[in-house]
């Protein structure tokens, strides 16, 4: 694999090699669903589709010190997220092939293009507000030293969103 040696965190500028592989790991897990599944050195790649899901859950789980209702509450409101990201994903992929189809004839298609804009505009705003509504919902989940230790983790940048 690319990353078997470890040289990959020594060019990123990484110096810290004391941590242990499992919080490398756990952190690119949630990195990695966090932004959807696509992120170069995650697990599985760009079609790992149905993985995203367990260990980001238990990484979490673990971090937050989370209970069995929280789990599931947890597991609820990011399936949910992941779902609107799926969605978003099919809109920018339907967007670039709009765009496309605005340059290929013997003149621009300016409201083709328009269009596709529009396409993207609009699913950045579901998605925001799909972001906003899982925090909200996170966040009545968890008790105070649980939000503290997720607003840590988000601004380290272990939790991307």
């Amino acid at each position: 694999m690319c990353h078997s040696s470890g040289s990959h965190w020594r060019q990123r500028g990484d110096s810290d090699f004391s941590e242990s592989f499992e919080g490398r790991r756990g952190r690119r897990w949630a990195r990695f669903f966090m932004r959807g599944g696509h992120s170069h050195g995650g697990p599985g790649g760009e079609d790992a589709g149905g993985l995203g899901v367990r260990r980001p859950l238990r990484f979490l789980a673990y971090k937050l010190g989370l209970d069995e209702k929280q789990v599931e509450g947890l597991a609820r409101i990011l399936a949910e997220l992941k779902t609107e990201r799926a969605q978003a994903a099919v809109d920018d992929r339907r967007s670039q092939s709009e765009l496309a189809d605005a340059v290929v004839g013997e003149t621009f298609n300016a409201a083709t293009a328009i269009g596709a804009g529009d396409r993207r505009v609009a699913s950045a705003a579901r998605l925001k507000d799909a972001v906003a509504k899982a925090l909200e919902q996170i966040h009545a989940l968890l008790n105070a030293e649980q939000r503290g230790r997720l607003a840590y983790l988000i601004r380290t940048g272990v939790l991307g969103l």
